[in-house]
């Protein structure tokens, strides 16, 4: 019962991330889109803003993490769980690391860039042994509505 009720909110969760995704394409960014929540808590949500703010470092993950931390008042974000719907990358992973989330709960994996188990992954194997912390991961929730977007947005600019 406690993994389907797990489940259940992680999929709900993650639609959540999944409209900020949608956002995210509407400005003409790749939509990606994530939300990190305490218990039932929302403490940041945001989509990816690269191309709206032309910073290379505005992902969905490290918005979200800003916000929260603004909320919480620290960067420090123990107990949280960040839903992200695609795989993070190097750079998203080590600041979830720095922020001490508890879990990531990803969609879609990413073959070319993802760093939690896809191209590599920064919290297995032997350097990981540095990491001050290293979140539980779980991945591949709502991957098929994730890819899709994800599809659909490169698709529509190569034709």
């Amino acid at each position: 019962m406690a993994d389907r009720i797990t489940r259940e909110r992680d999929e709900r969760l993650m639609r959540v991330a999944l409209e900020h995704a949608e956002r995210a394409a509407g400005h003409g960014d790749v939509p990606i889109g994530a939300v990190i929540v305490r218990g039932e808590e929302l403490l940041g949500a945001a989509g990816n803003e690269r191309e709206l703010r032309a910073d290379p470092t505005a992902h969905a993950e490290v918005l979200a993490l800003r916000e929260a931390g603004q909320r919480l008042g620290g960067w420090r974000l123990p107990g949280t769980t960040l839903y992200v719907t695609l795989e993070p990358c190097v750079m998203c992973a080590g600041a979830i690391s720095l922020a001490r989330v508890a879990r990531v709960v990803y969609g879609a994996a990413d073959p070319k860039g993802g760093a939690v188990g896809g191209v590599l992954d920064v919290y297995a194997g032997p350097s990981s042994a540095a990491l001050n912390h290293r979140p539980e991961v779980d991945g591949g929730v709502l991957a098929g509505e994730s890819g899709l977007l994800l599809r659909g947005f490169f698709e529509s600019r190569r034709s």
